[in-house]
């Protein structure tokens, strides 16, 4: 999940990982509500550990599988740029994780493992052995706890956007106020922060359409998922899941490329200059050169 403030606190100092979550007025979550993109093809479901129906699209063949896993209220079609490139030499699958896109709502815990077991469930589903798993924003968390529930299987993950300081914790007090202000007014919490996630420049229309989907989402589910987001620390998940780890992050945020490495020294990345927080939309191309460079790095025997 993109972290950013628009404190004053936090302009003193570089910004990166959970602290972008810490600001009163708002903080950008970086992620898209469903509805803005259209479906292509055929689509599938598996069933999550605790019941849940998760909704997924698969098209393409070849090896390894690409998993696209998206963010916070988002949902799968948000990779409709990539969905259809990546299916020439690739077996492609872009998840709904629950409570999201077209999948089941009826599930209690919204935490980070939870949906990591969303992930792995349709990877089991669709018997794929070696896959790389892409993630959005929180994405990027819910790939780390996938990777762990599929030892084995996953030959890295390659975050979006994300993963910008490993070390960053949220306290108690940060988490209730930086939620607050959604729980009072979700709708104008919402199109206050997704409109600062963008640079100067990026086409209007896709920001209203980020705009109008990220306050259309379901405020319940939303806020859930944001605590669950928040209390979440991948460090602990890190010394478990011993894979490369890449990022295509945007320089509207720094990235503490050193920091990261001390926890993951595979951490690799490459910077989107001039993009906010939706460089797979903002600028398709040039984010699906640098993801297919990213792709060979983590193939063996490319």
């Amino acid at each position: 999940m993109m972290r950013n403030s628009c404190t004053d606190k936090a302009r003193r100092r570089p910004a990166g990982g959970r602290a972008f979550l810490f600001a009163a007025a708002a903080a950008a979550l970086g992620l898209l509500s469903a509805g803005s993109c259209g479906r292509r093809g055929p689509d599938r479901a598996a069933s999550a550990p605790d019941g849940v129906t998760i909704a997924y699209h698969i098209e393409g063949k070849g090896y390894p599988a690409l998993i696209f896993v998206h963010g916070w209220s988002c949902d799968r079609t948000y990779w409709r740029d990539q969905v259809g490139v990546f299916a020439r030499t690739h077996t492609v699958v872009a998840v709904d994780l629950a409570g999201h896109g077209e999948s089941g709502t009826g599930r209690k815990d919204w935490s980070i493992p939870a949906f990591g077991a969303d992930v792995a469930a349709v990877v089991k589903e669709e018997g794929l052995r070696k896959v790389i798993l892409i993630g959005h924003s929180m994405g990027g968390e819910v790939c780390l706890e996938a990777a762990r529930a599929l030892p084995g299987r996953v030959l890295g993950i390659i975050g979006v956007d994300t993963f910008q300081d490993f070390t960053e914790v949220m306290t108690a007090g940060q988490i209730d106020e930086f939620v607050s202000p959604f729980k009072a007014d979700f709708r104008a919490a919402t199109d206050f922060f997704v409109r600062a996630m963008f640079p100067w420049g990026v086409d209007p229309n896709l920001v209203e359409r980020v705009v109008r989907a990220m306050s259309s989402a379901k405020p319940d589910i939303a806020i859930a998922v944001f605590e669950g987001l928040f209390t979440y620390h991948p460090v602990r998940t890190l010394r478990d899941v011993r894979i490369p780890i890449r990022v295509i992050n945007s320089d509207k945020y720094p990235t503490n490329v050193e920091g990261n490495r001390r926890i993951a020294a595979s951490f690799g990345v490459r910077i989107m200059t001039g993009r906010g927080h939706f460089p797979h939309l903002e600028e398709p191309g040039e984010f699906n050169r640098l993801l297919g460079l990213t792709i060979a790095e983590l193939v063996p025997g490319r």
